[in-house]
């Protein structure tokens, strides 16, 4: 069992797992290859101490340079859900593997597309965040799939095995899946809809002349690069989308930690830095 779990690999969870190095903490991170997206796509950064008018590519493999020197693993592999034990918690990833630790710290940042209205609503009741946990139960069905990015792409290729036919709903471009059952719908849902479980998907207006208003569908999924805290760690307290922490960055789950722009504005580079430091002092304080 590890004494700390990080997940996230944005500038708050990289402070975190300096800190916990420095305290001879044994932890893990997961998050992406590249860091964080919103890191390298920044064209300059202004009001970094230190770094003035940097690039974020240039931050970026600054980062990794110094993670590479501590000998700091970033794993790829997506977290699909934290669980709570008596002992300490239980991370799943979407490949089925499990990871025990002590204590966990989010720094999970914000998703910057808004969920669909009934998203959460109907979570665990037709509303899925892993392929690769759930696709299993929609053999030979209809469902429709929201993917926000092309790293995840392949796992639309995995729903298209089972599924019967698949709504693709793509918010990036240069869509490469070629499965003769995936339909592609450019326009964004109005409502997730159903009864006791999801049985349709609501648009706004007809998104083409051979795709209706309406829906029928048995099942959605988001593919997003990260989903809400709510819906990834059950019981945790959360307002307006974001984390709520106390001082020491303490959620209302003892053990559980949060740092960066996940636990609100502003978002900002030297905040998250600033919290990821004071969440791996508060677990190392917590396990002493």
């Amino acid at each position: 069992m590890k004494d700390c779990i990080i997940i996230g690999s944005g500038v708050g969870g990289i402070s975190a797992a300096l800190t916990l190095q420095a305290n001879g903490k044994d932890f893990l991170m997961f998050g992406v290859e590249n860091l964080s997206d919103k890191i390298e796509k920044a064209e300059k950064i202004h009001n970094y101490p230190g770094l003035p008018d940097v690039s974020g590519k240039d931050f970026v493999a600054a980062l990794k340079a110094q993670l590479s020197l501590a000998k700091i693993e970033v794993k790829t592999e997506k977290v699909a859900g934290v669980y709570a034990l008596k002992d300490g918690f239980t991370v799943l990833t979407q490949a089925g593997e499990q990871y025990k630790s002590r204590t966990v710290i989010l720094a999970t940042g914000v998703e910057s597309i808004r969920q669909i209205d009934g998203e959460e609503e109907f979570f665990g009741r037709g509303v899925s965040y892993c392929a690769t946990c759930d696709g299993f139960l929609y053999k030979d069905k209809t469902i429709a799939v929201l993917c926000t990015t092309k790293r995840l792409e392949h796992e639309i290729g995995y729903l298209a095995n089972f599924a019967k036919k698949v709504y693709l709903i793509p918010m990036y471009k240069n869509v490469e899946v070629s499965a003769e059952n995936v339909t592609s719908i450019v326009k964004m849902p109005k409502k997730i809809d159903g009864d006791r479980r999801v049985n349709r998907l609501i648009f706004s207006s007809a998104p083409s002349q051979d795709i209706p208003q309406v829906l029928e569908i048995d099942g959605f999924f988001a593919l997003r690069e990260s989903v809400s805290p709510a819906v990834l760690v059950g019981g945790l307290k959360t307002e307006n989308g974001h984390i709520i922490v106390d001082r020491n960055m303490t959620t209302n789950i003892p053990g559980c930690y949060a740092a960066g722009d996940c636990t609100g504005r502003p978002y900002q580079y030297a905040k998250a830095i600033g919290e990821g430091n004071i969440a791996a002092h508060s677990v190392s304080e917590f396990l002493r």
